[in-house]
């Protein structure tokens, strides 16, 4: 065993020692980014110097790295893939790419990412390109500190921000990413995470998440996307920290949960969305010291969920604090404030003495008719809301807060 370890050693640091930097520039005895590929090997660097390199689809597949000097400018010229990587340990570092090849039928990206591993991809700006980072069937990848910005008109003809399938133990990191279909896409995803990145923007969703276990969205800024985000088909899903923003439109989520479970949403904020929070066929749910502020409805729960906990929370300002499309009602809620609680509280134990049902009549009304809207603000909506809580008869009599909170939760 120690003869094997000895040899491994030896080995490993002779590949090292030959390892070299080569240099690609319009002065160098390298020229082109392709030849340098062609005659590397194995631990290599490349160094690139500023300037326009176009050189239609470069594939790596040799364990190197590629660093781009004054970022250096890739351009696929609206033709080409711009770079296609496979294999493992691969870095690319501080380059521009742009105008890589657009396609209604093929997922043509600025960077392609096939059966990979190992491969880092970070400080580098994708401009109009049809995918940012496109990544399928890969592992222990890390996407970090790159700008992403597209020019998407329609869902058609535009692909993803940062797009992965079926991959593992990826982390997208700090990236910026707008003008895309999706932000960032997510389909058969486990054991990654996605942290400290904003998605802005997008025409569909800062974020798209399907068919994923197993991982966590922590600390991201979603806002101004065409829907918001979806997380839809998975478990074991954990975000936390998160902020929701101005995600305005007809249809237009924070959050749309469908069909998830055992999952958890704390301390995040949702803040001056159409709907904050979306669930439909959720179970075992854990939504905790969130902020639901100036919502149109902070939680939408249809009836086909279950076992879902809602503790702790903040309801401020918002329309409708919750609505559901049906009477019985299998949730929790429980020592959640709201903005809107009329009760008192005798002992002054900081909790209400009185139940707090959320859901108003109006919201009933408008989950049947989306159309009475339009008498949001008058009298008669304040006089129906008022007999439904002296005479509850339409609201759902266990969807309710047995023990509201005075005070805002601490968060």
């Amino acid at each position: 065993m120690r003869t094997a370890f000895l040899f491994i050693s030896v080995l490993f640091l002779s590949v090292t020692c030959q390892s070299e930097v080569i240099q690609v520039g319009k002065n160098q005895r390298i020229a082109t980014i392709r030849q340098a590929l062609a005659q590397c090997h194995p631990g290599d660097t490349i160094l690139v110097l500023r300037g326009i390199y176009k050189e239609g689809n470069l594939v790596v597949t040799k364990p190197v790295t590629l660093i781009g000097k004054d970022h250096p400018v890739l351009d696929g010229q609206l033709k080409y893939e711009i770079l296609s990587i496979g294999g493992s340990h691969i870095t690319l570092d501080g380059f521009t790419l742009q105008n890589s090849r657009f396609s209604s039928s093929n997922d043509y990206a600025a960077i392609s990412i096939t059966n990979g591993s190992d491969i880092i991809i970070k400080n580098n700006k994708i401009n109009n390109a049809h995918f940012g980072i496109h990544v399928n069937n890969s592992s222990q990848c890390r996407i970090e500190n790159n700008d992403i910005a597209g020019k998407a008109i329609s869902e058609q003809e535009s692909g993803n921000g940062i797009h992965l399938w079926k991959c593992q133990g990826v982390s997208i990191i700090n990236n910026h990413i707008t003008g895309h279909r999706d932000g960032i896409y997510f389909e058969f995803v486990s054991h990654s995470e996605i942290r400290n990145n904003l998605s802005e923007k997008n025409i569909r969703y800062g974020l798209h998440f399907m068919f994923s276990s197993y991982d966590l969205y922590y600390n991201n800024t979603f806002s101004n996307n065409g829907t918001g985000v979806a997380v839809m088909y998975s478990n074991h899903v954990t975000m936390y920290y998160n902020t929701f923003k101005k995600n305005w439109g007809s249809a237009s989520y924070a959050i749309l949960l469908k069909e998830i479970s055992d999952s958890k949403i704390c301390y995040n904020k949702f803040l001056s969305n159409t709907i904050a929070l979306f669930l439909e066929g959720t179970s075992r749910m854990l939504i905790q010291r969130n902020l639901f502020r100036e919502n149109g409805w902070a939680v939408r729960i249809q009836a086909s969920c279950s076992d879902n906990s809602v503790l702790n929370n903040n309801f401020m300002s918002n329309t409708f604090d919750v609505s559901t499309n049906g009477s019985l009602v299998l949730n929790t809620f429980l020592n959640n404030f709201w903005d809107k609680y009329e009760g008192y509280d005798i002992n002054k134990d900081g909790i209400g003495d009185v139940p707090y049902h959320p859901v108003s009549m109006y919201s009933m009304i408008v989950e049947e008719n989306p159309n009475s809207l339009i008498l949001l603000k008058s009298f008669l909506v304040s006089l129906l809301d008022k007999a439904e809580k002296a005479i509850p008869s339409l609201t759902p009599e266990n969807l309710y807060d047995a023990k509201p909170m005075m005070k805002a939760n601490p968060l």
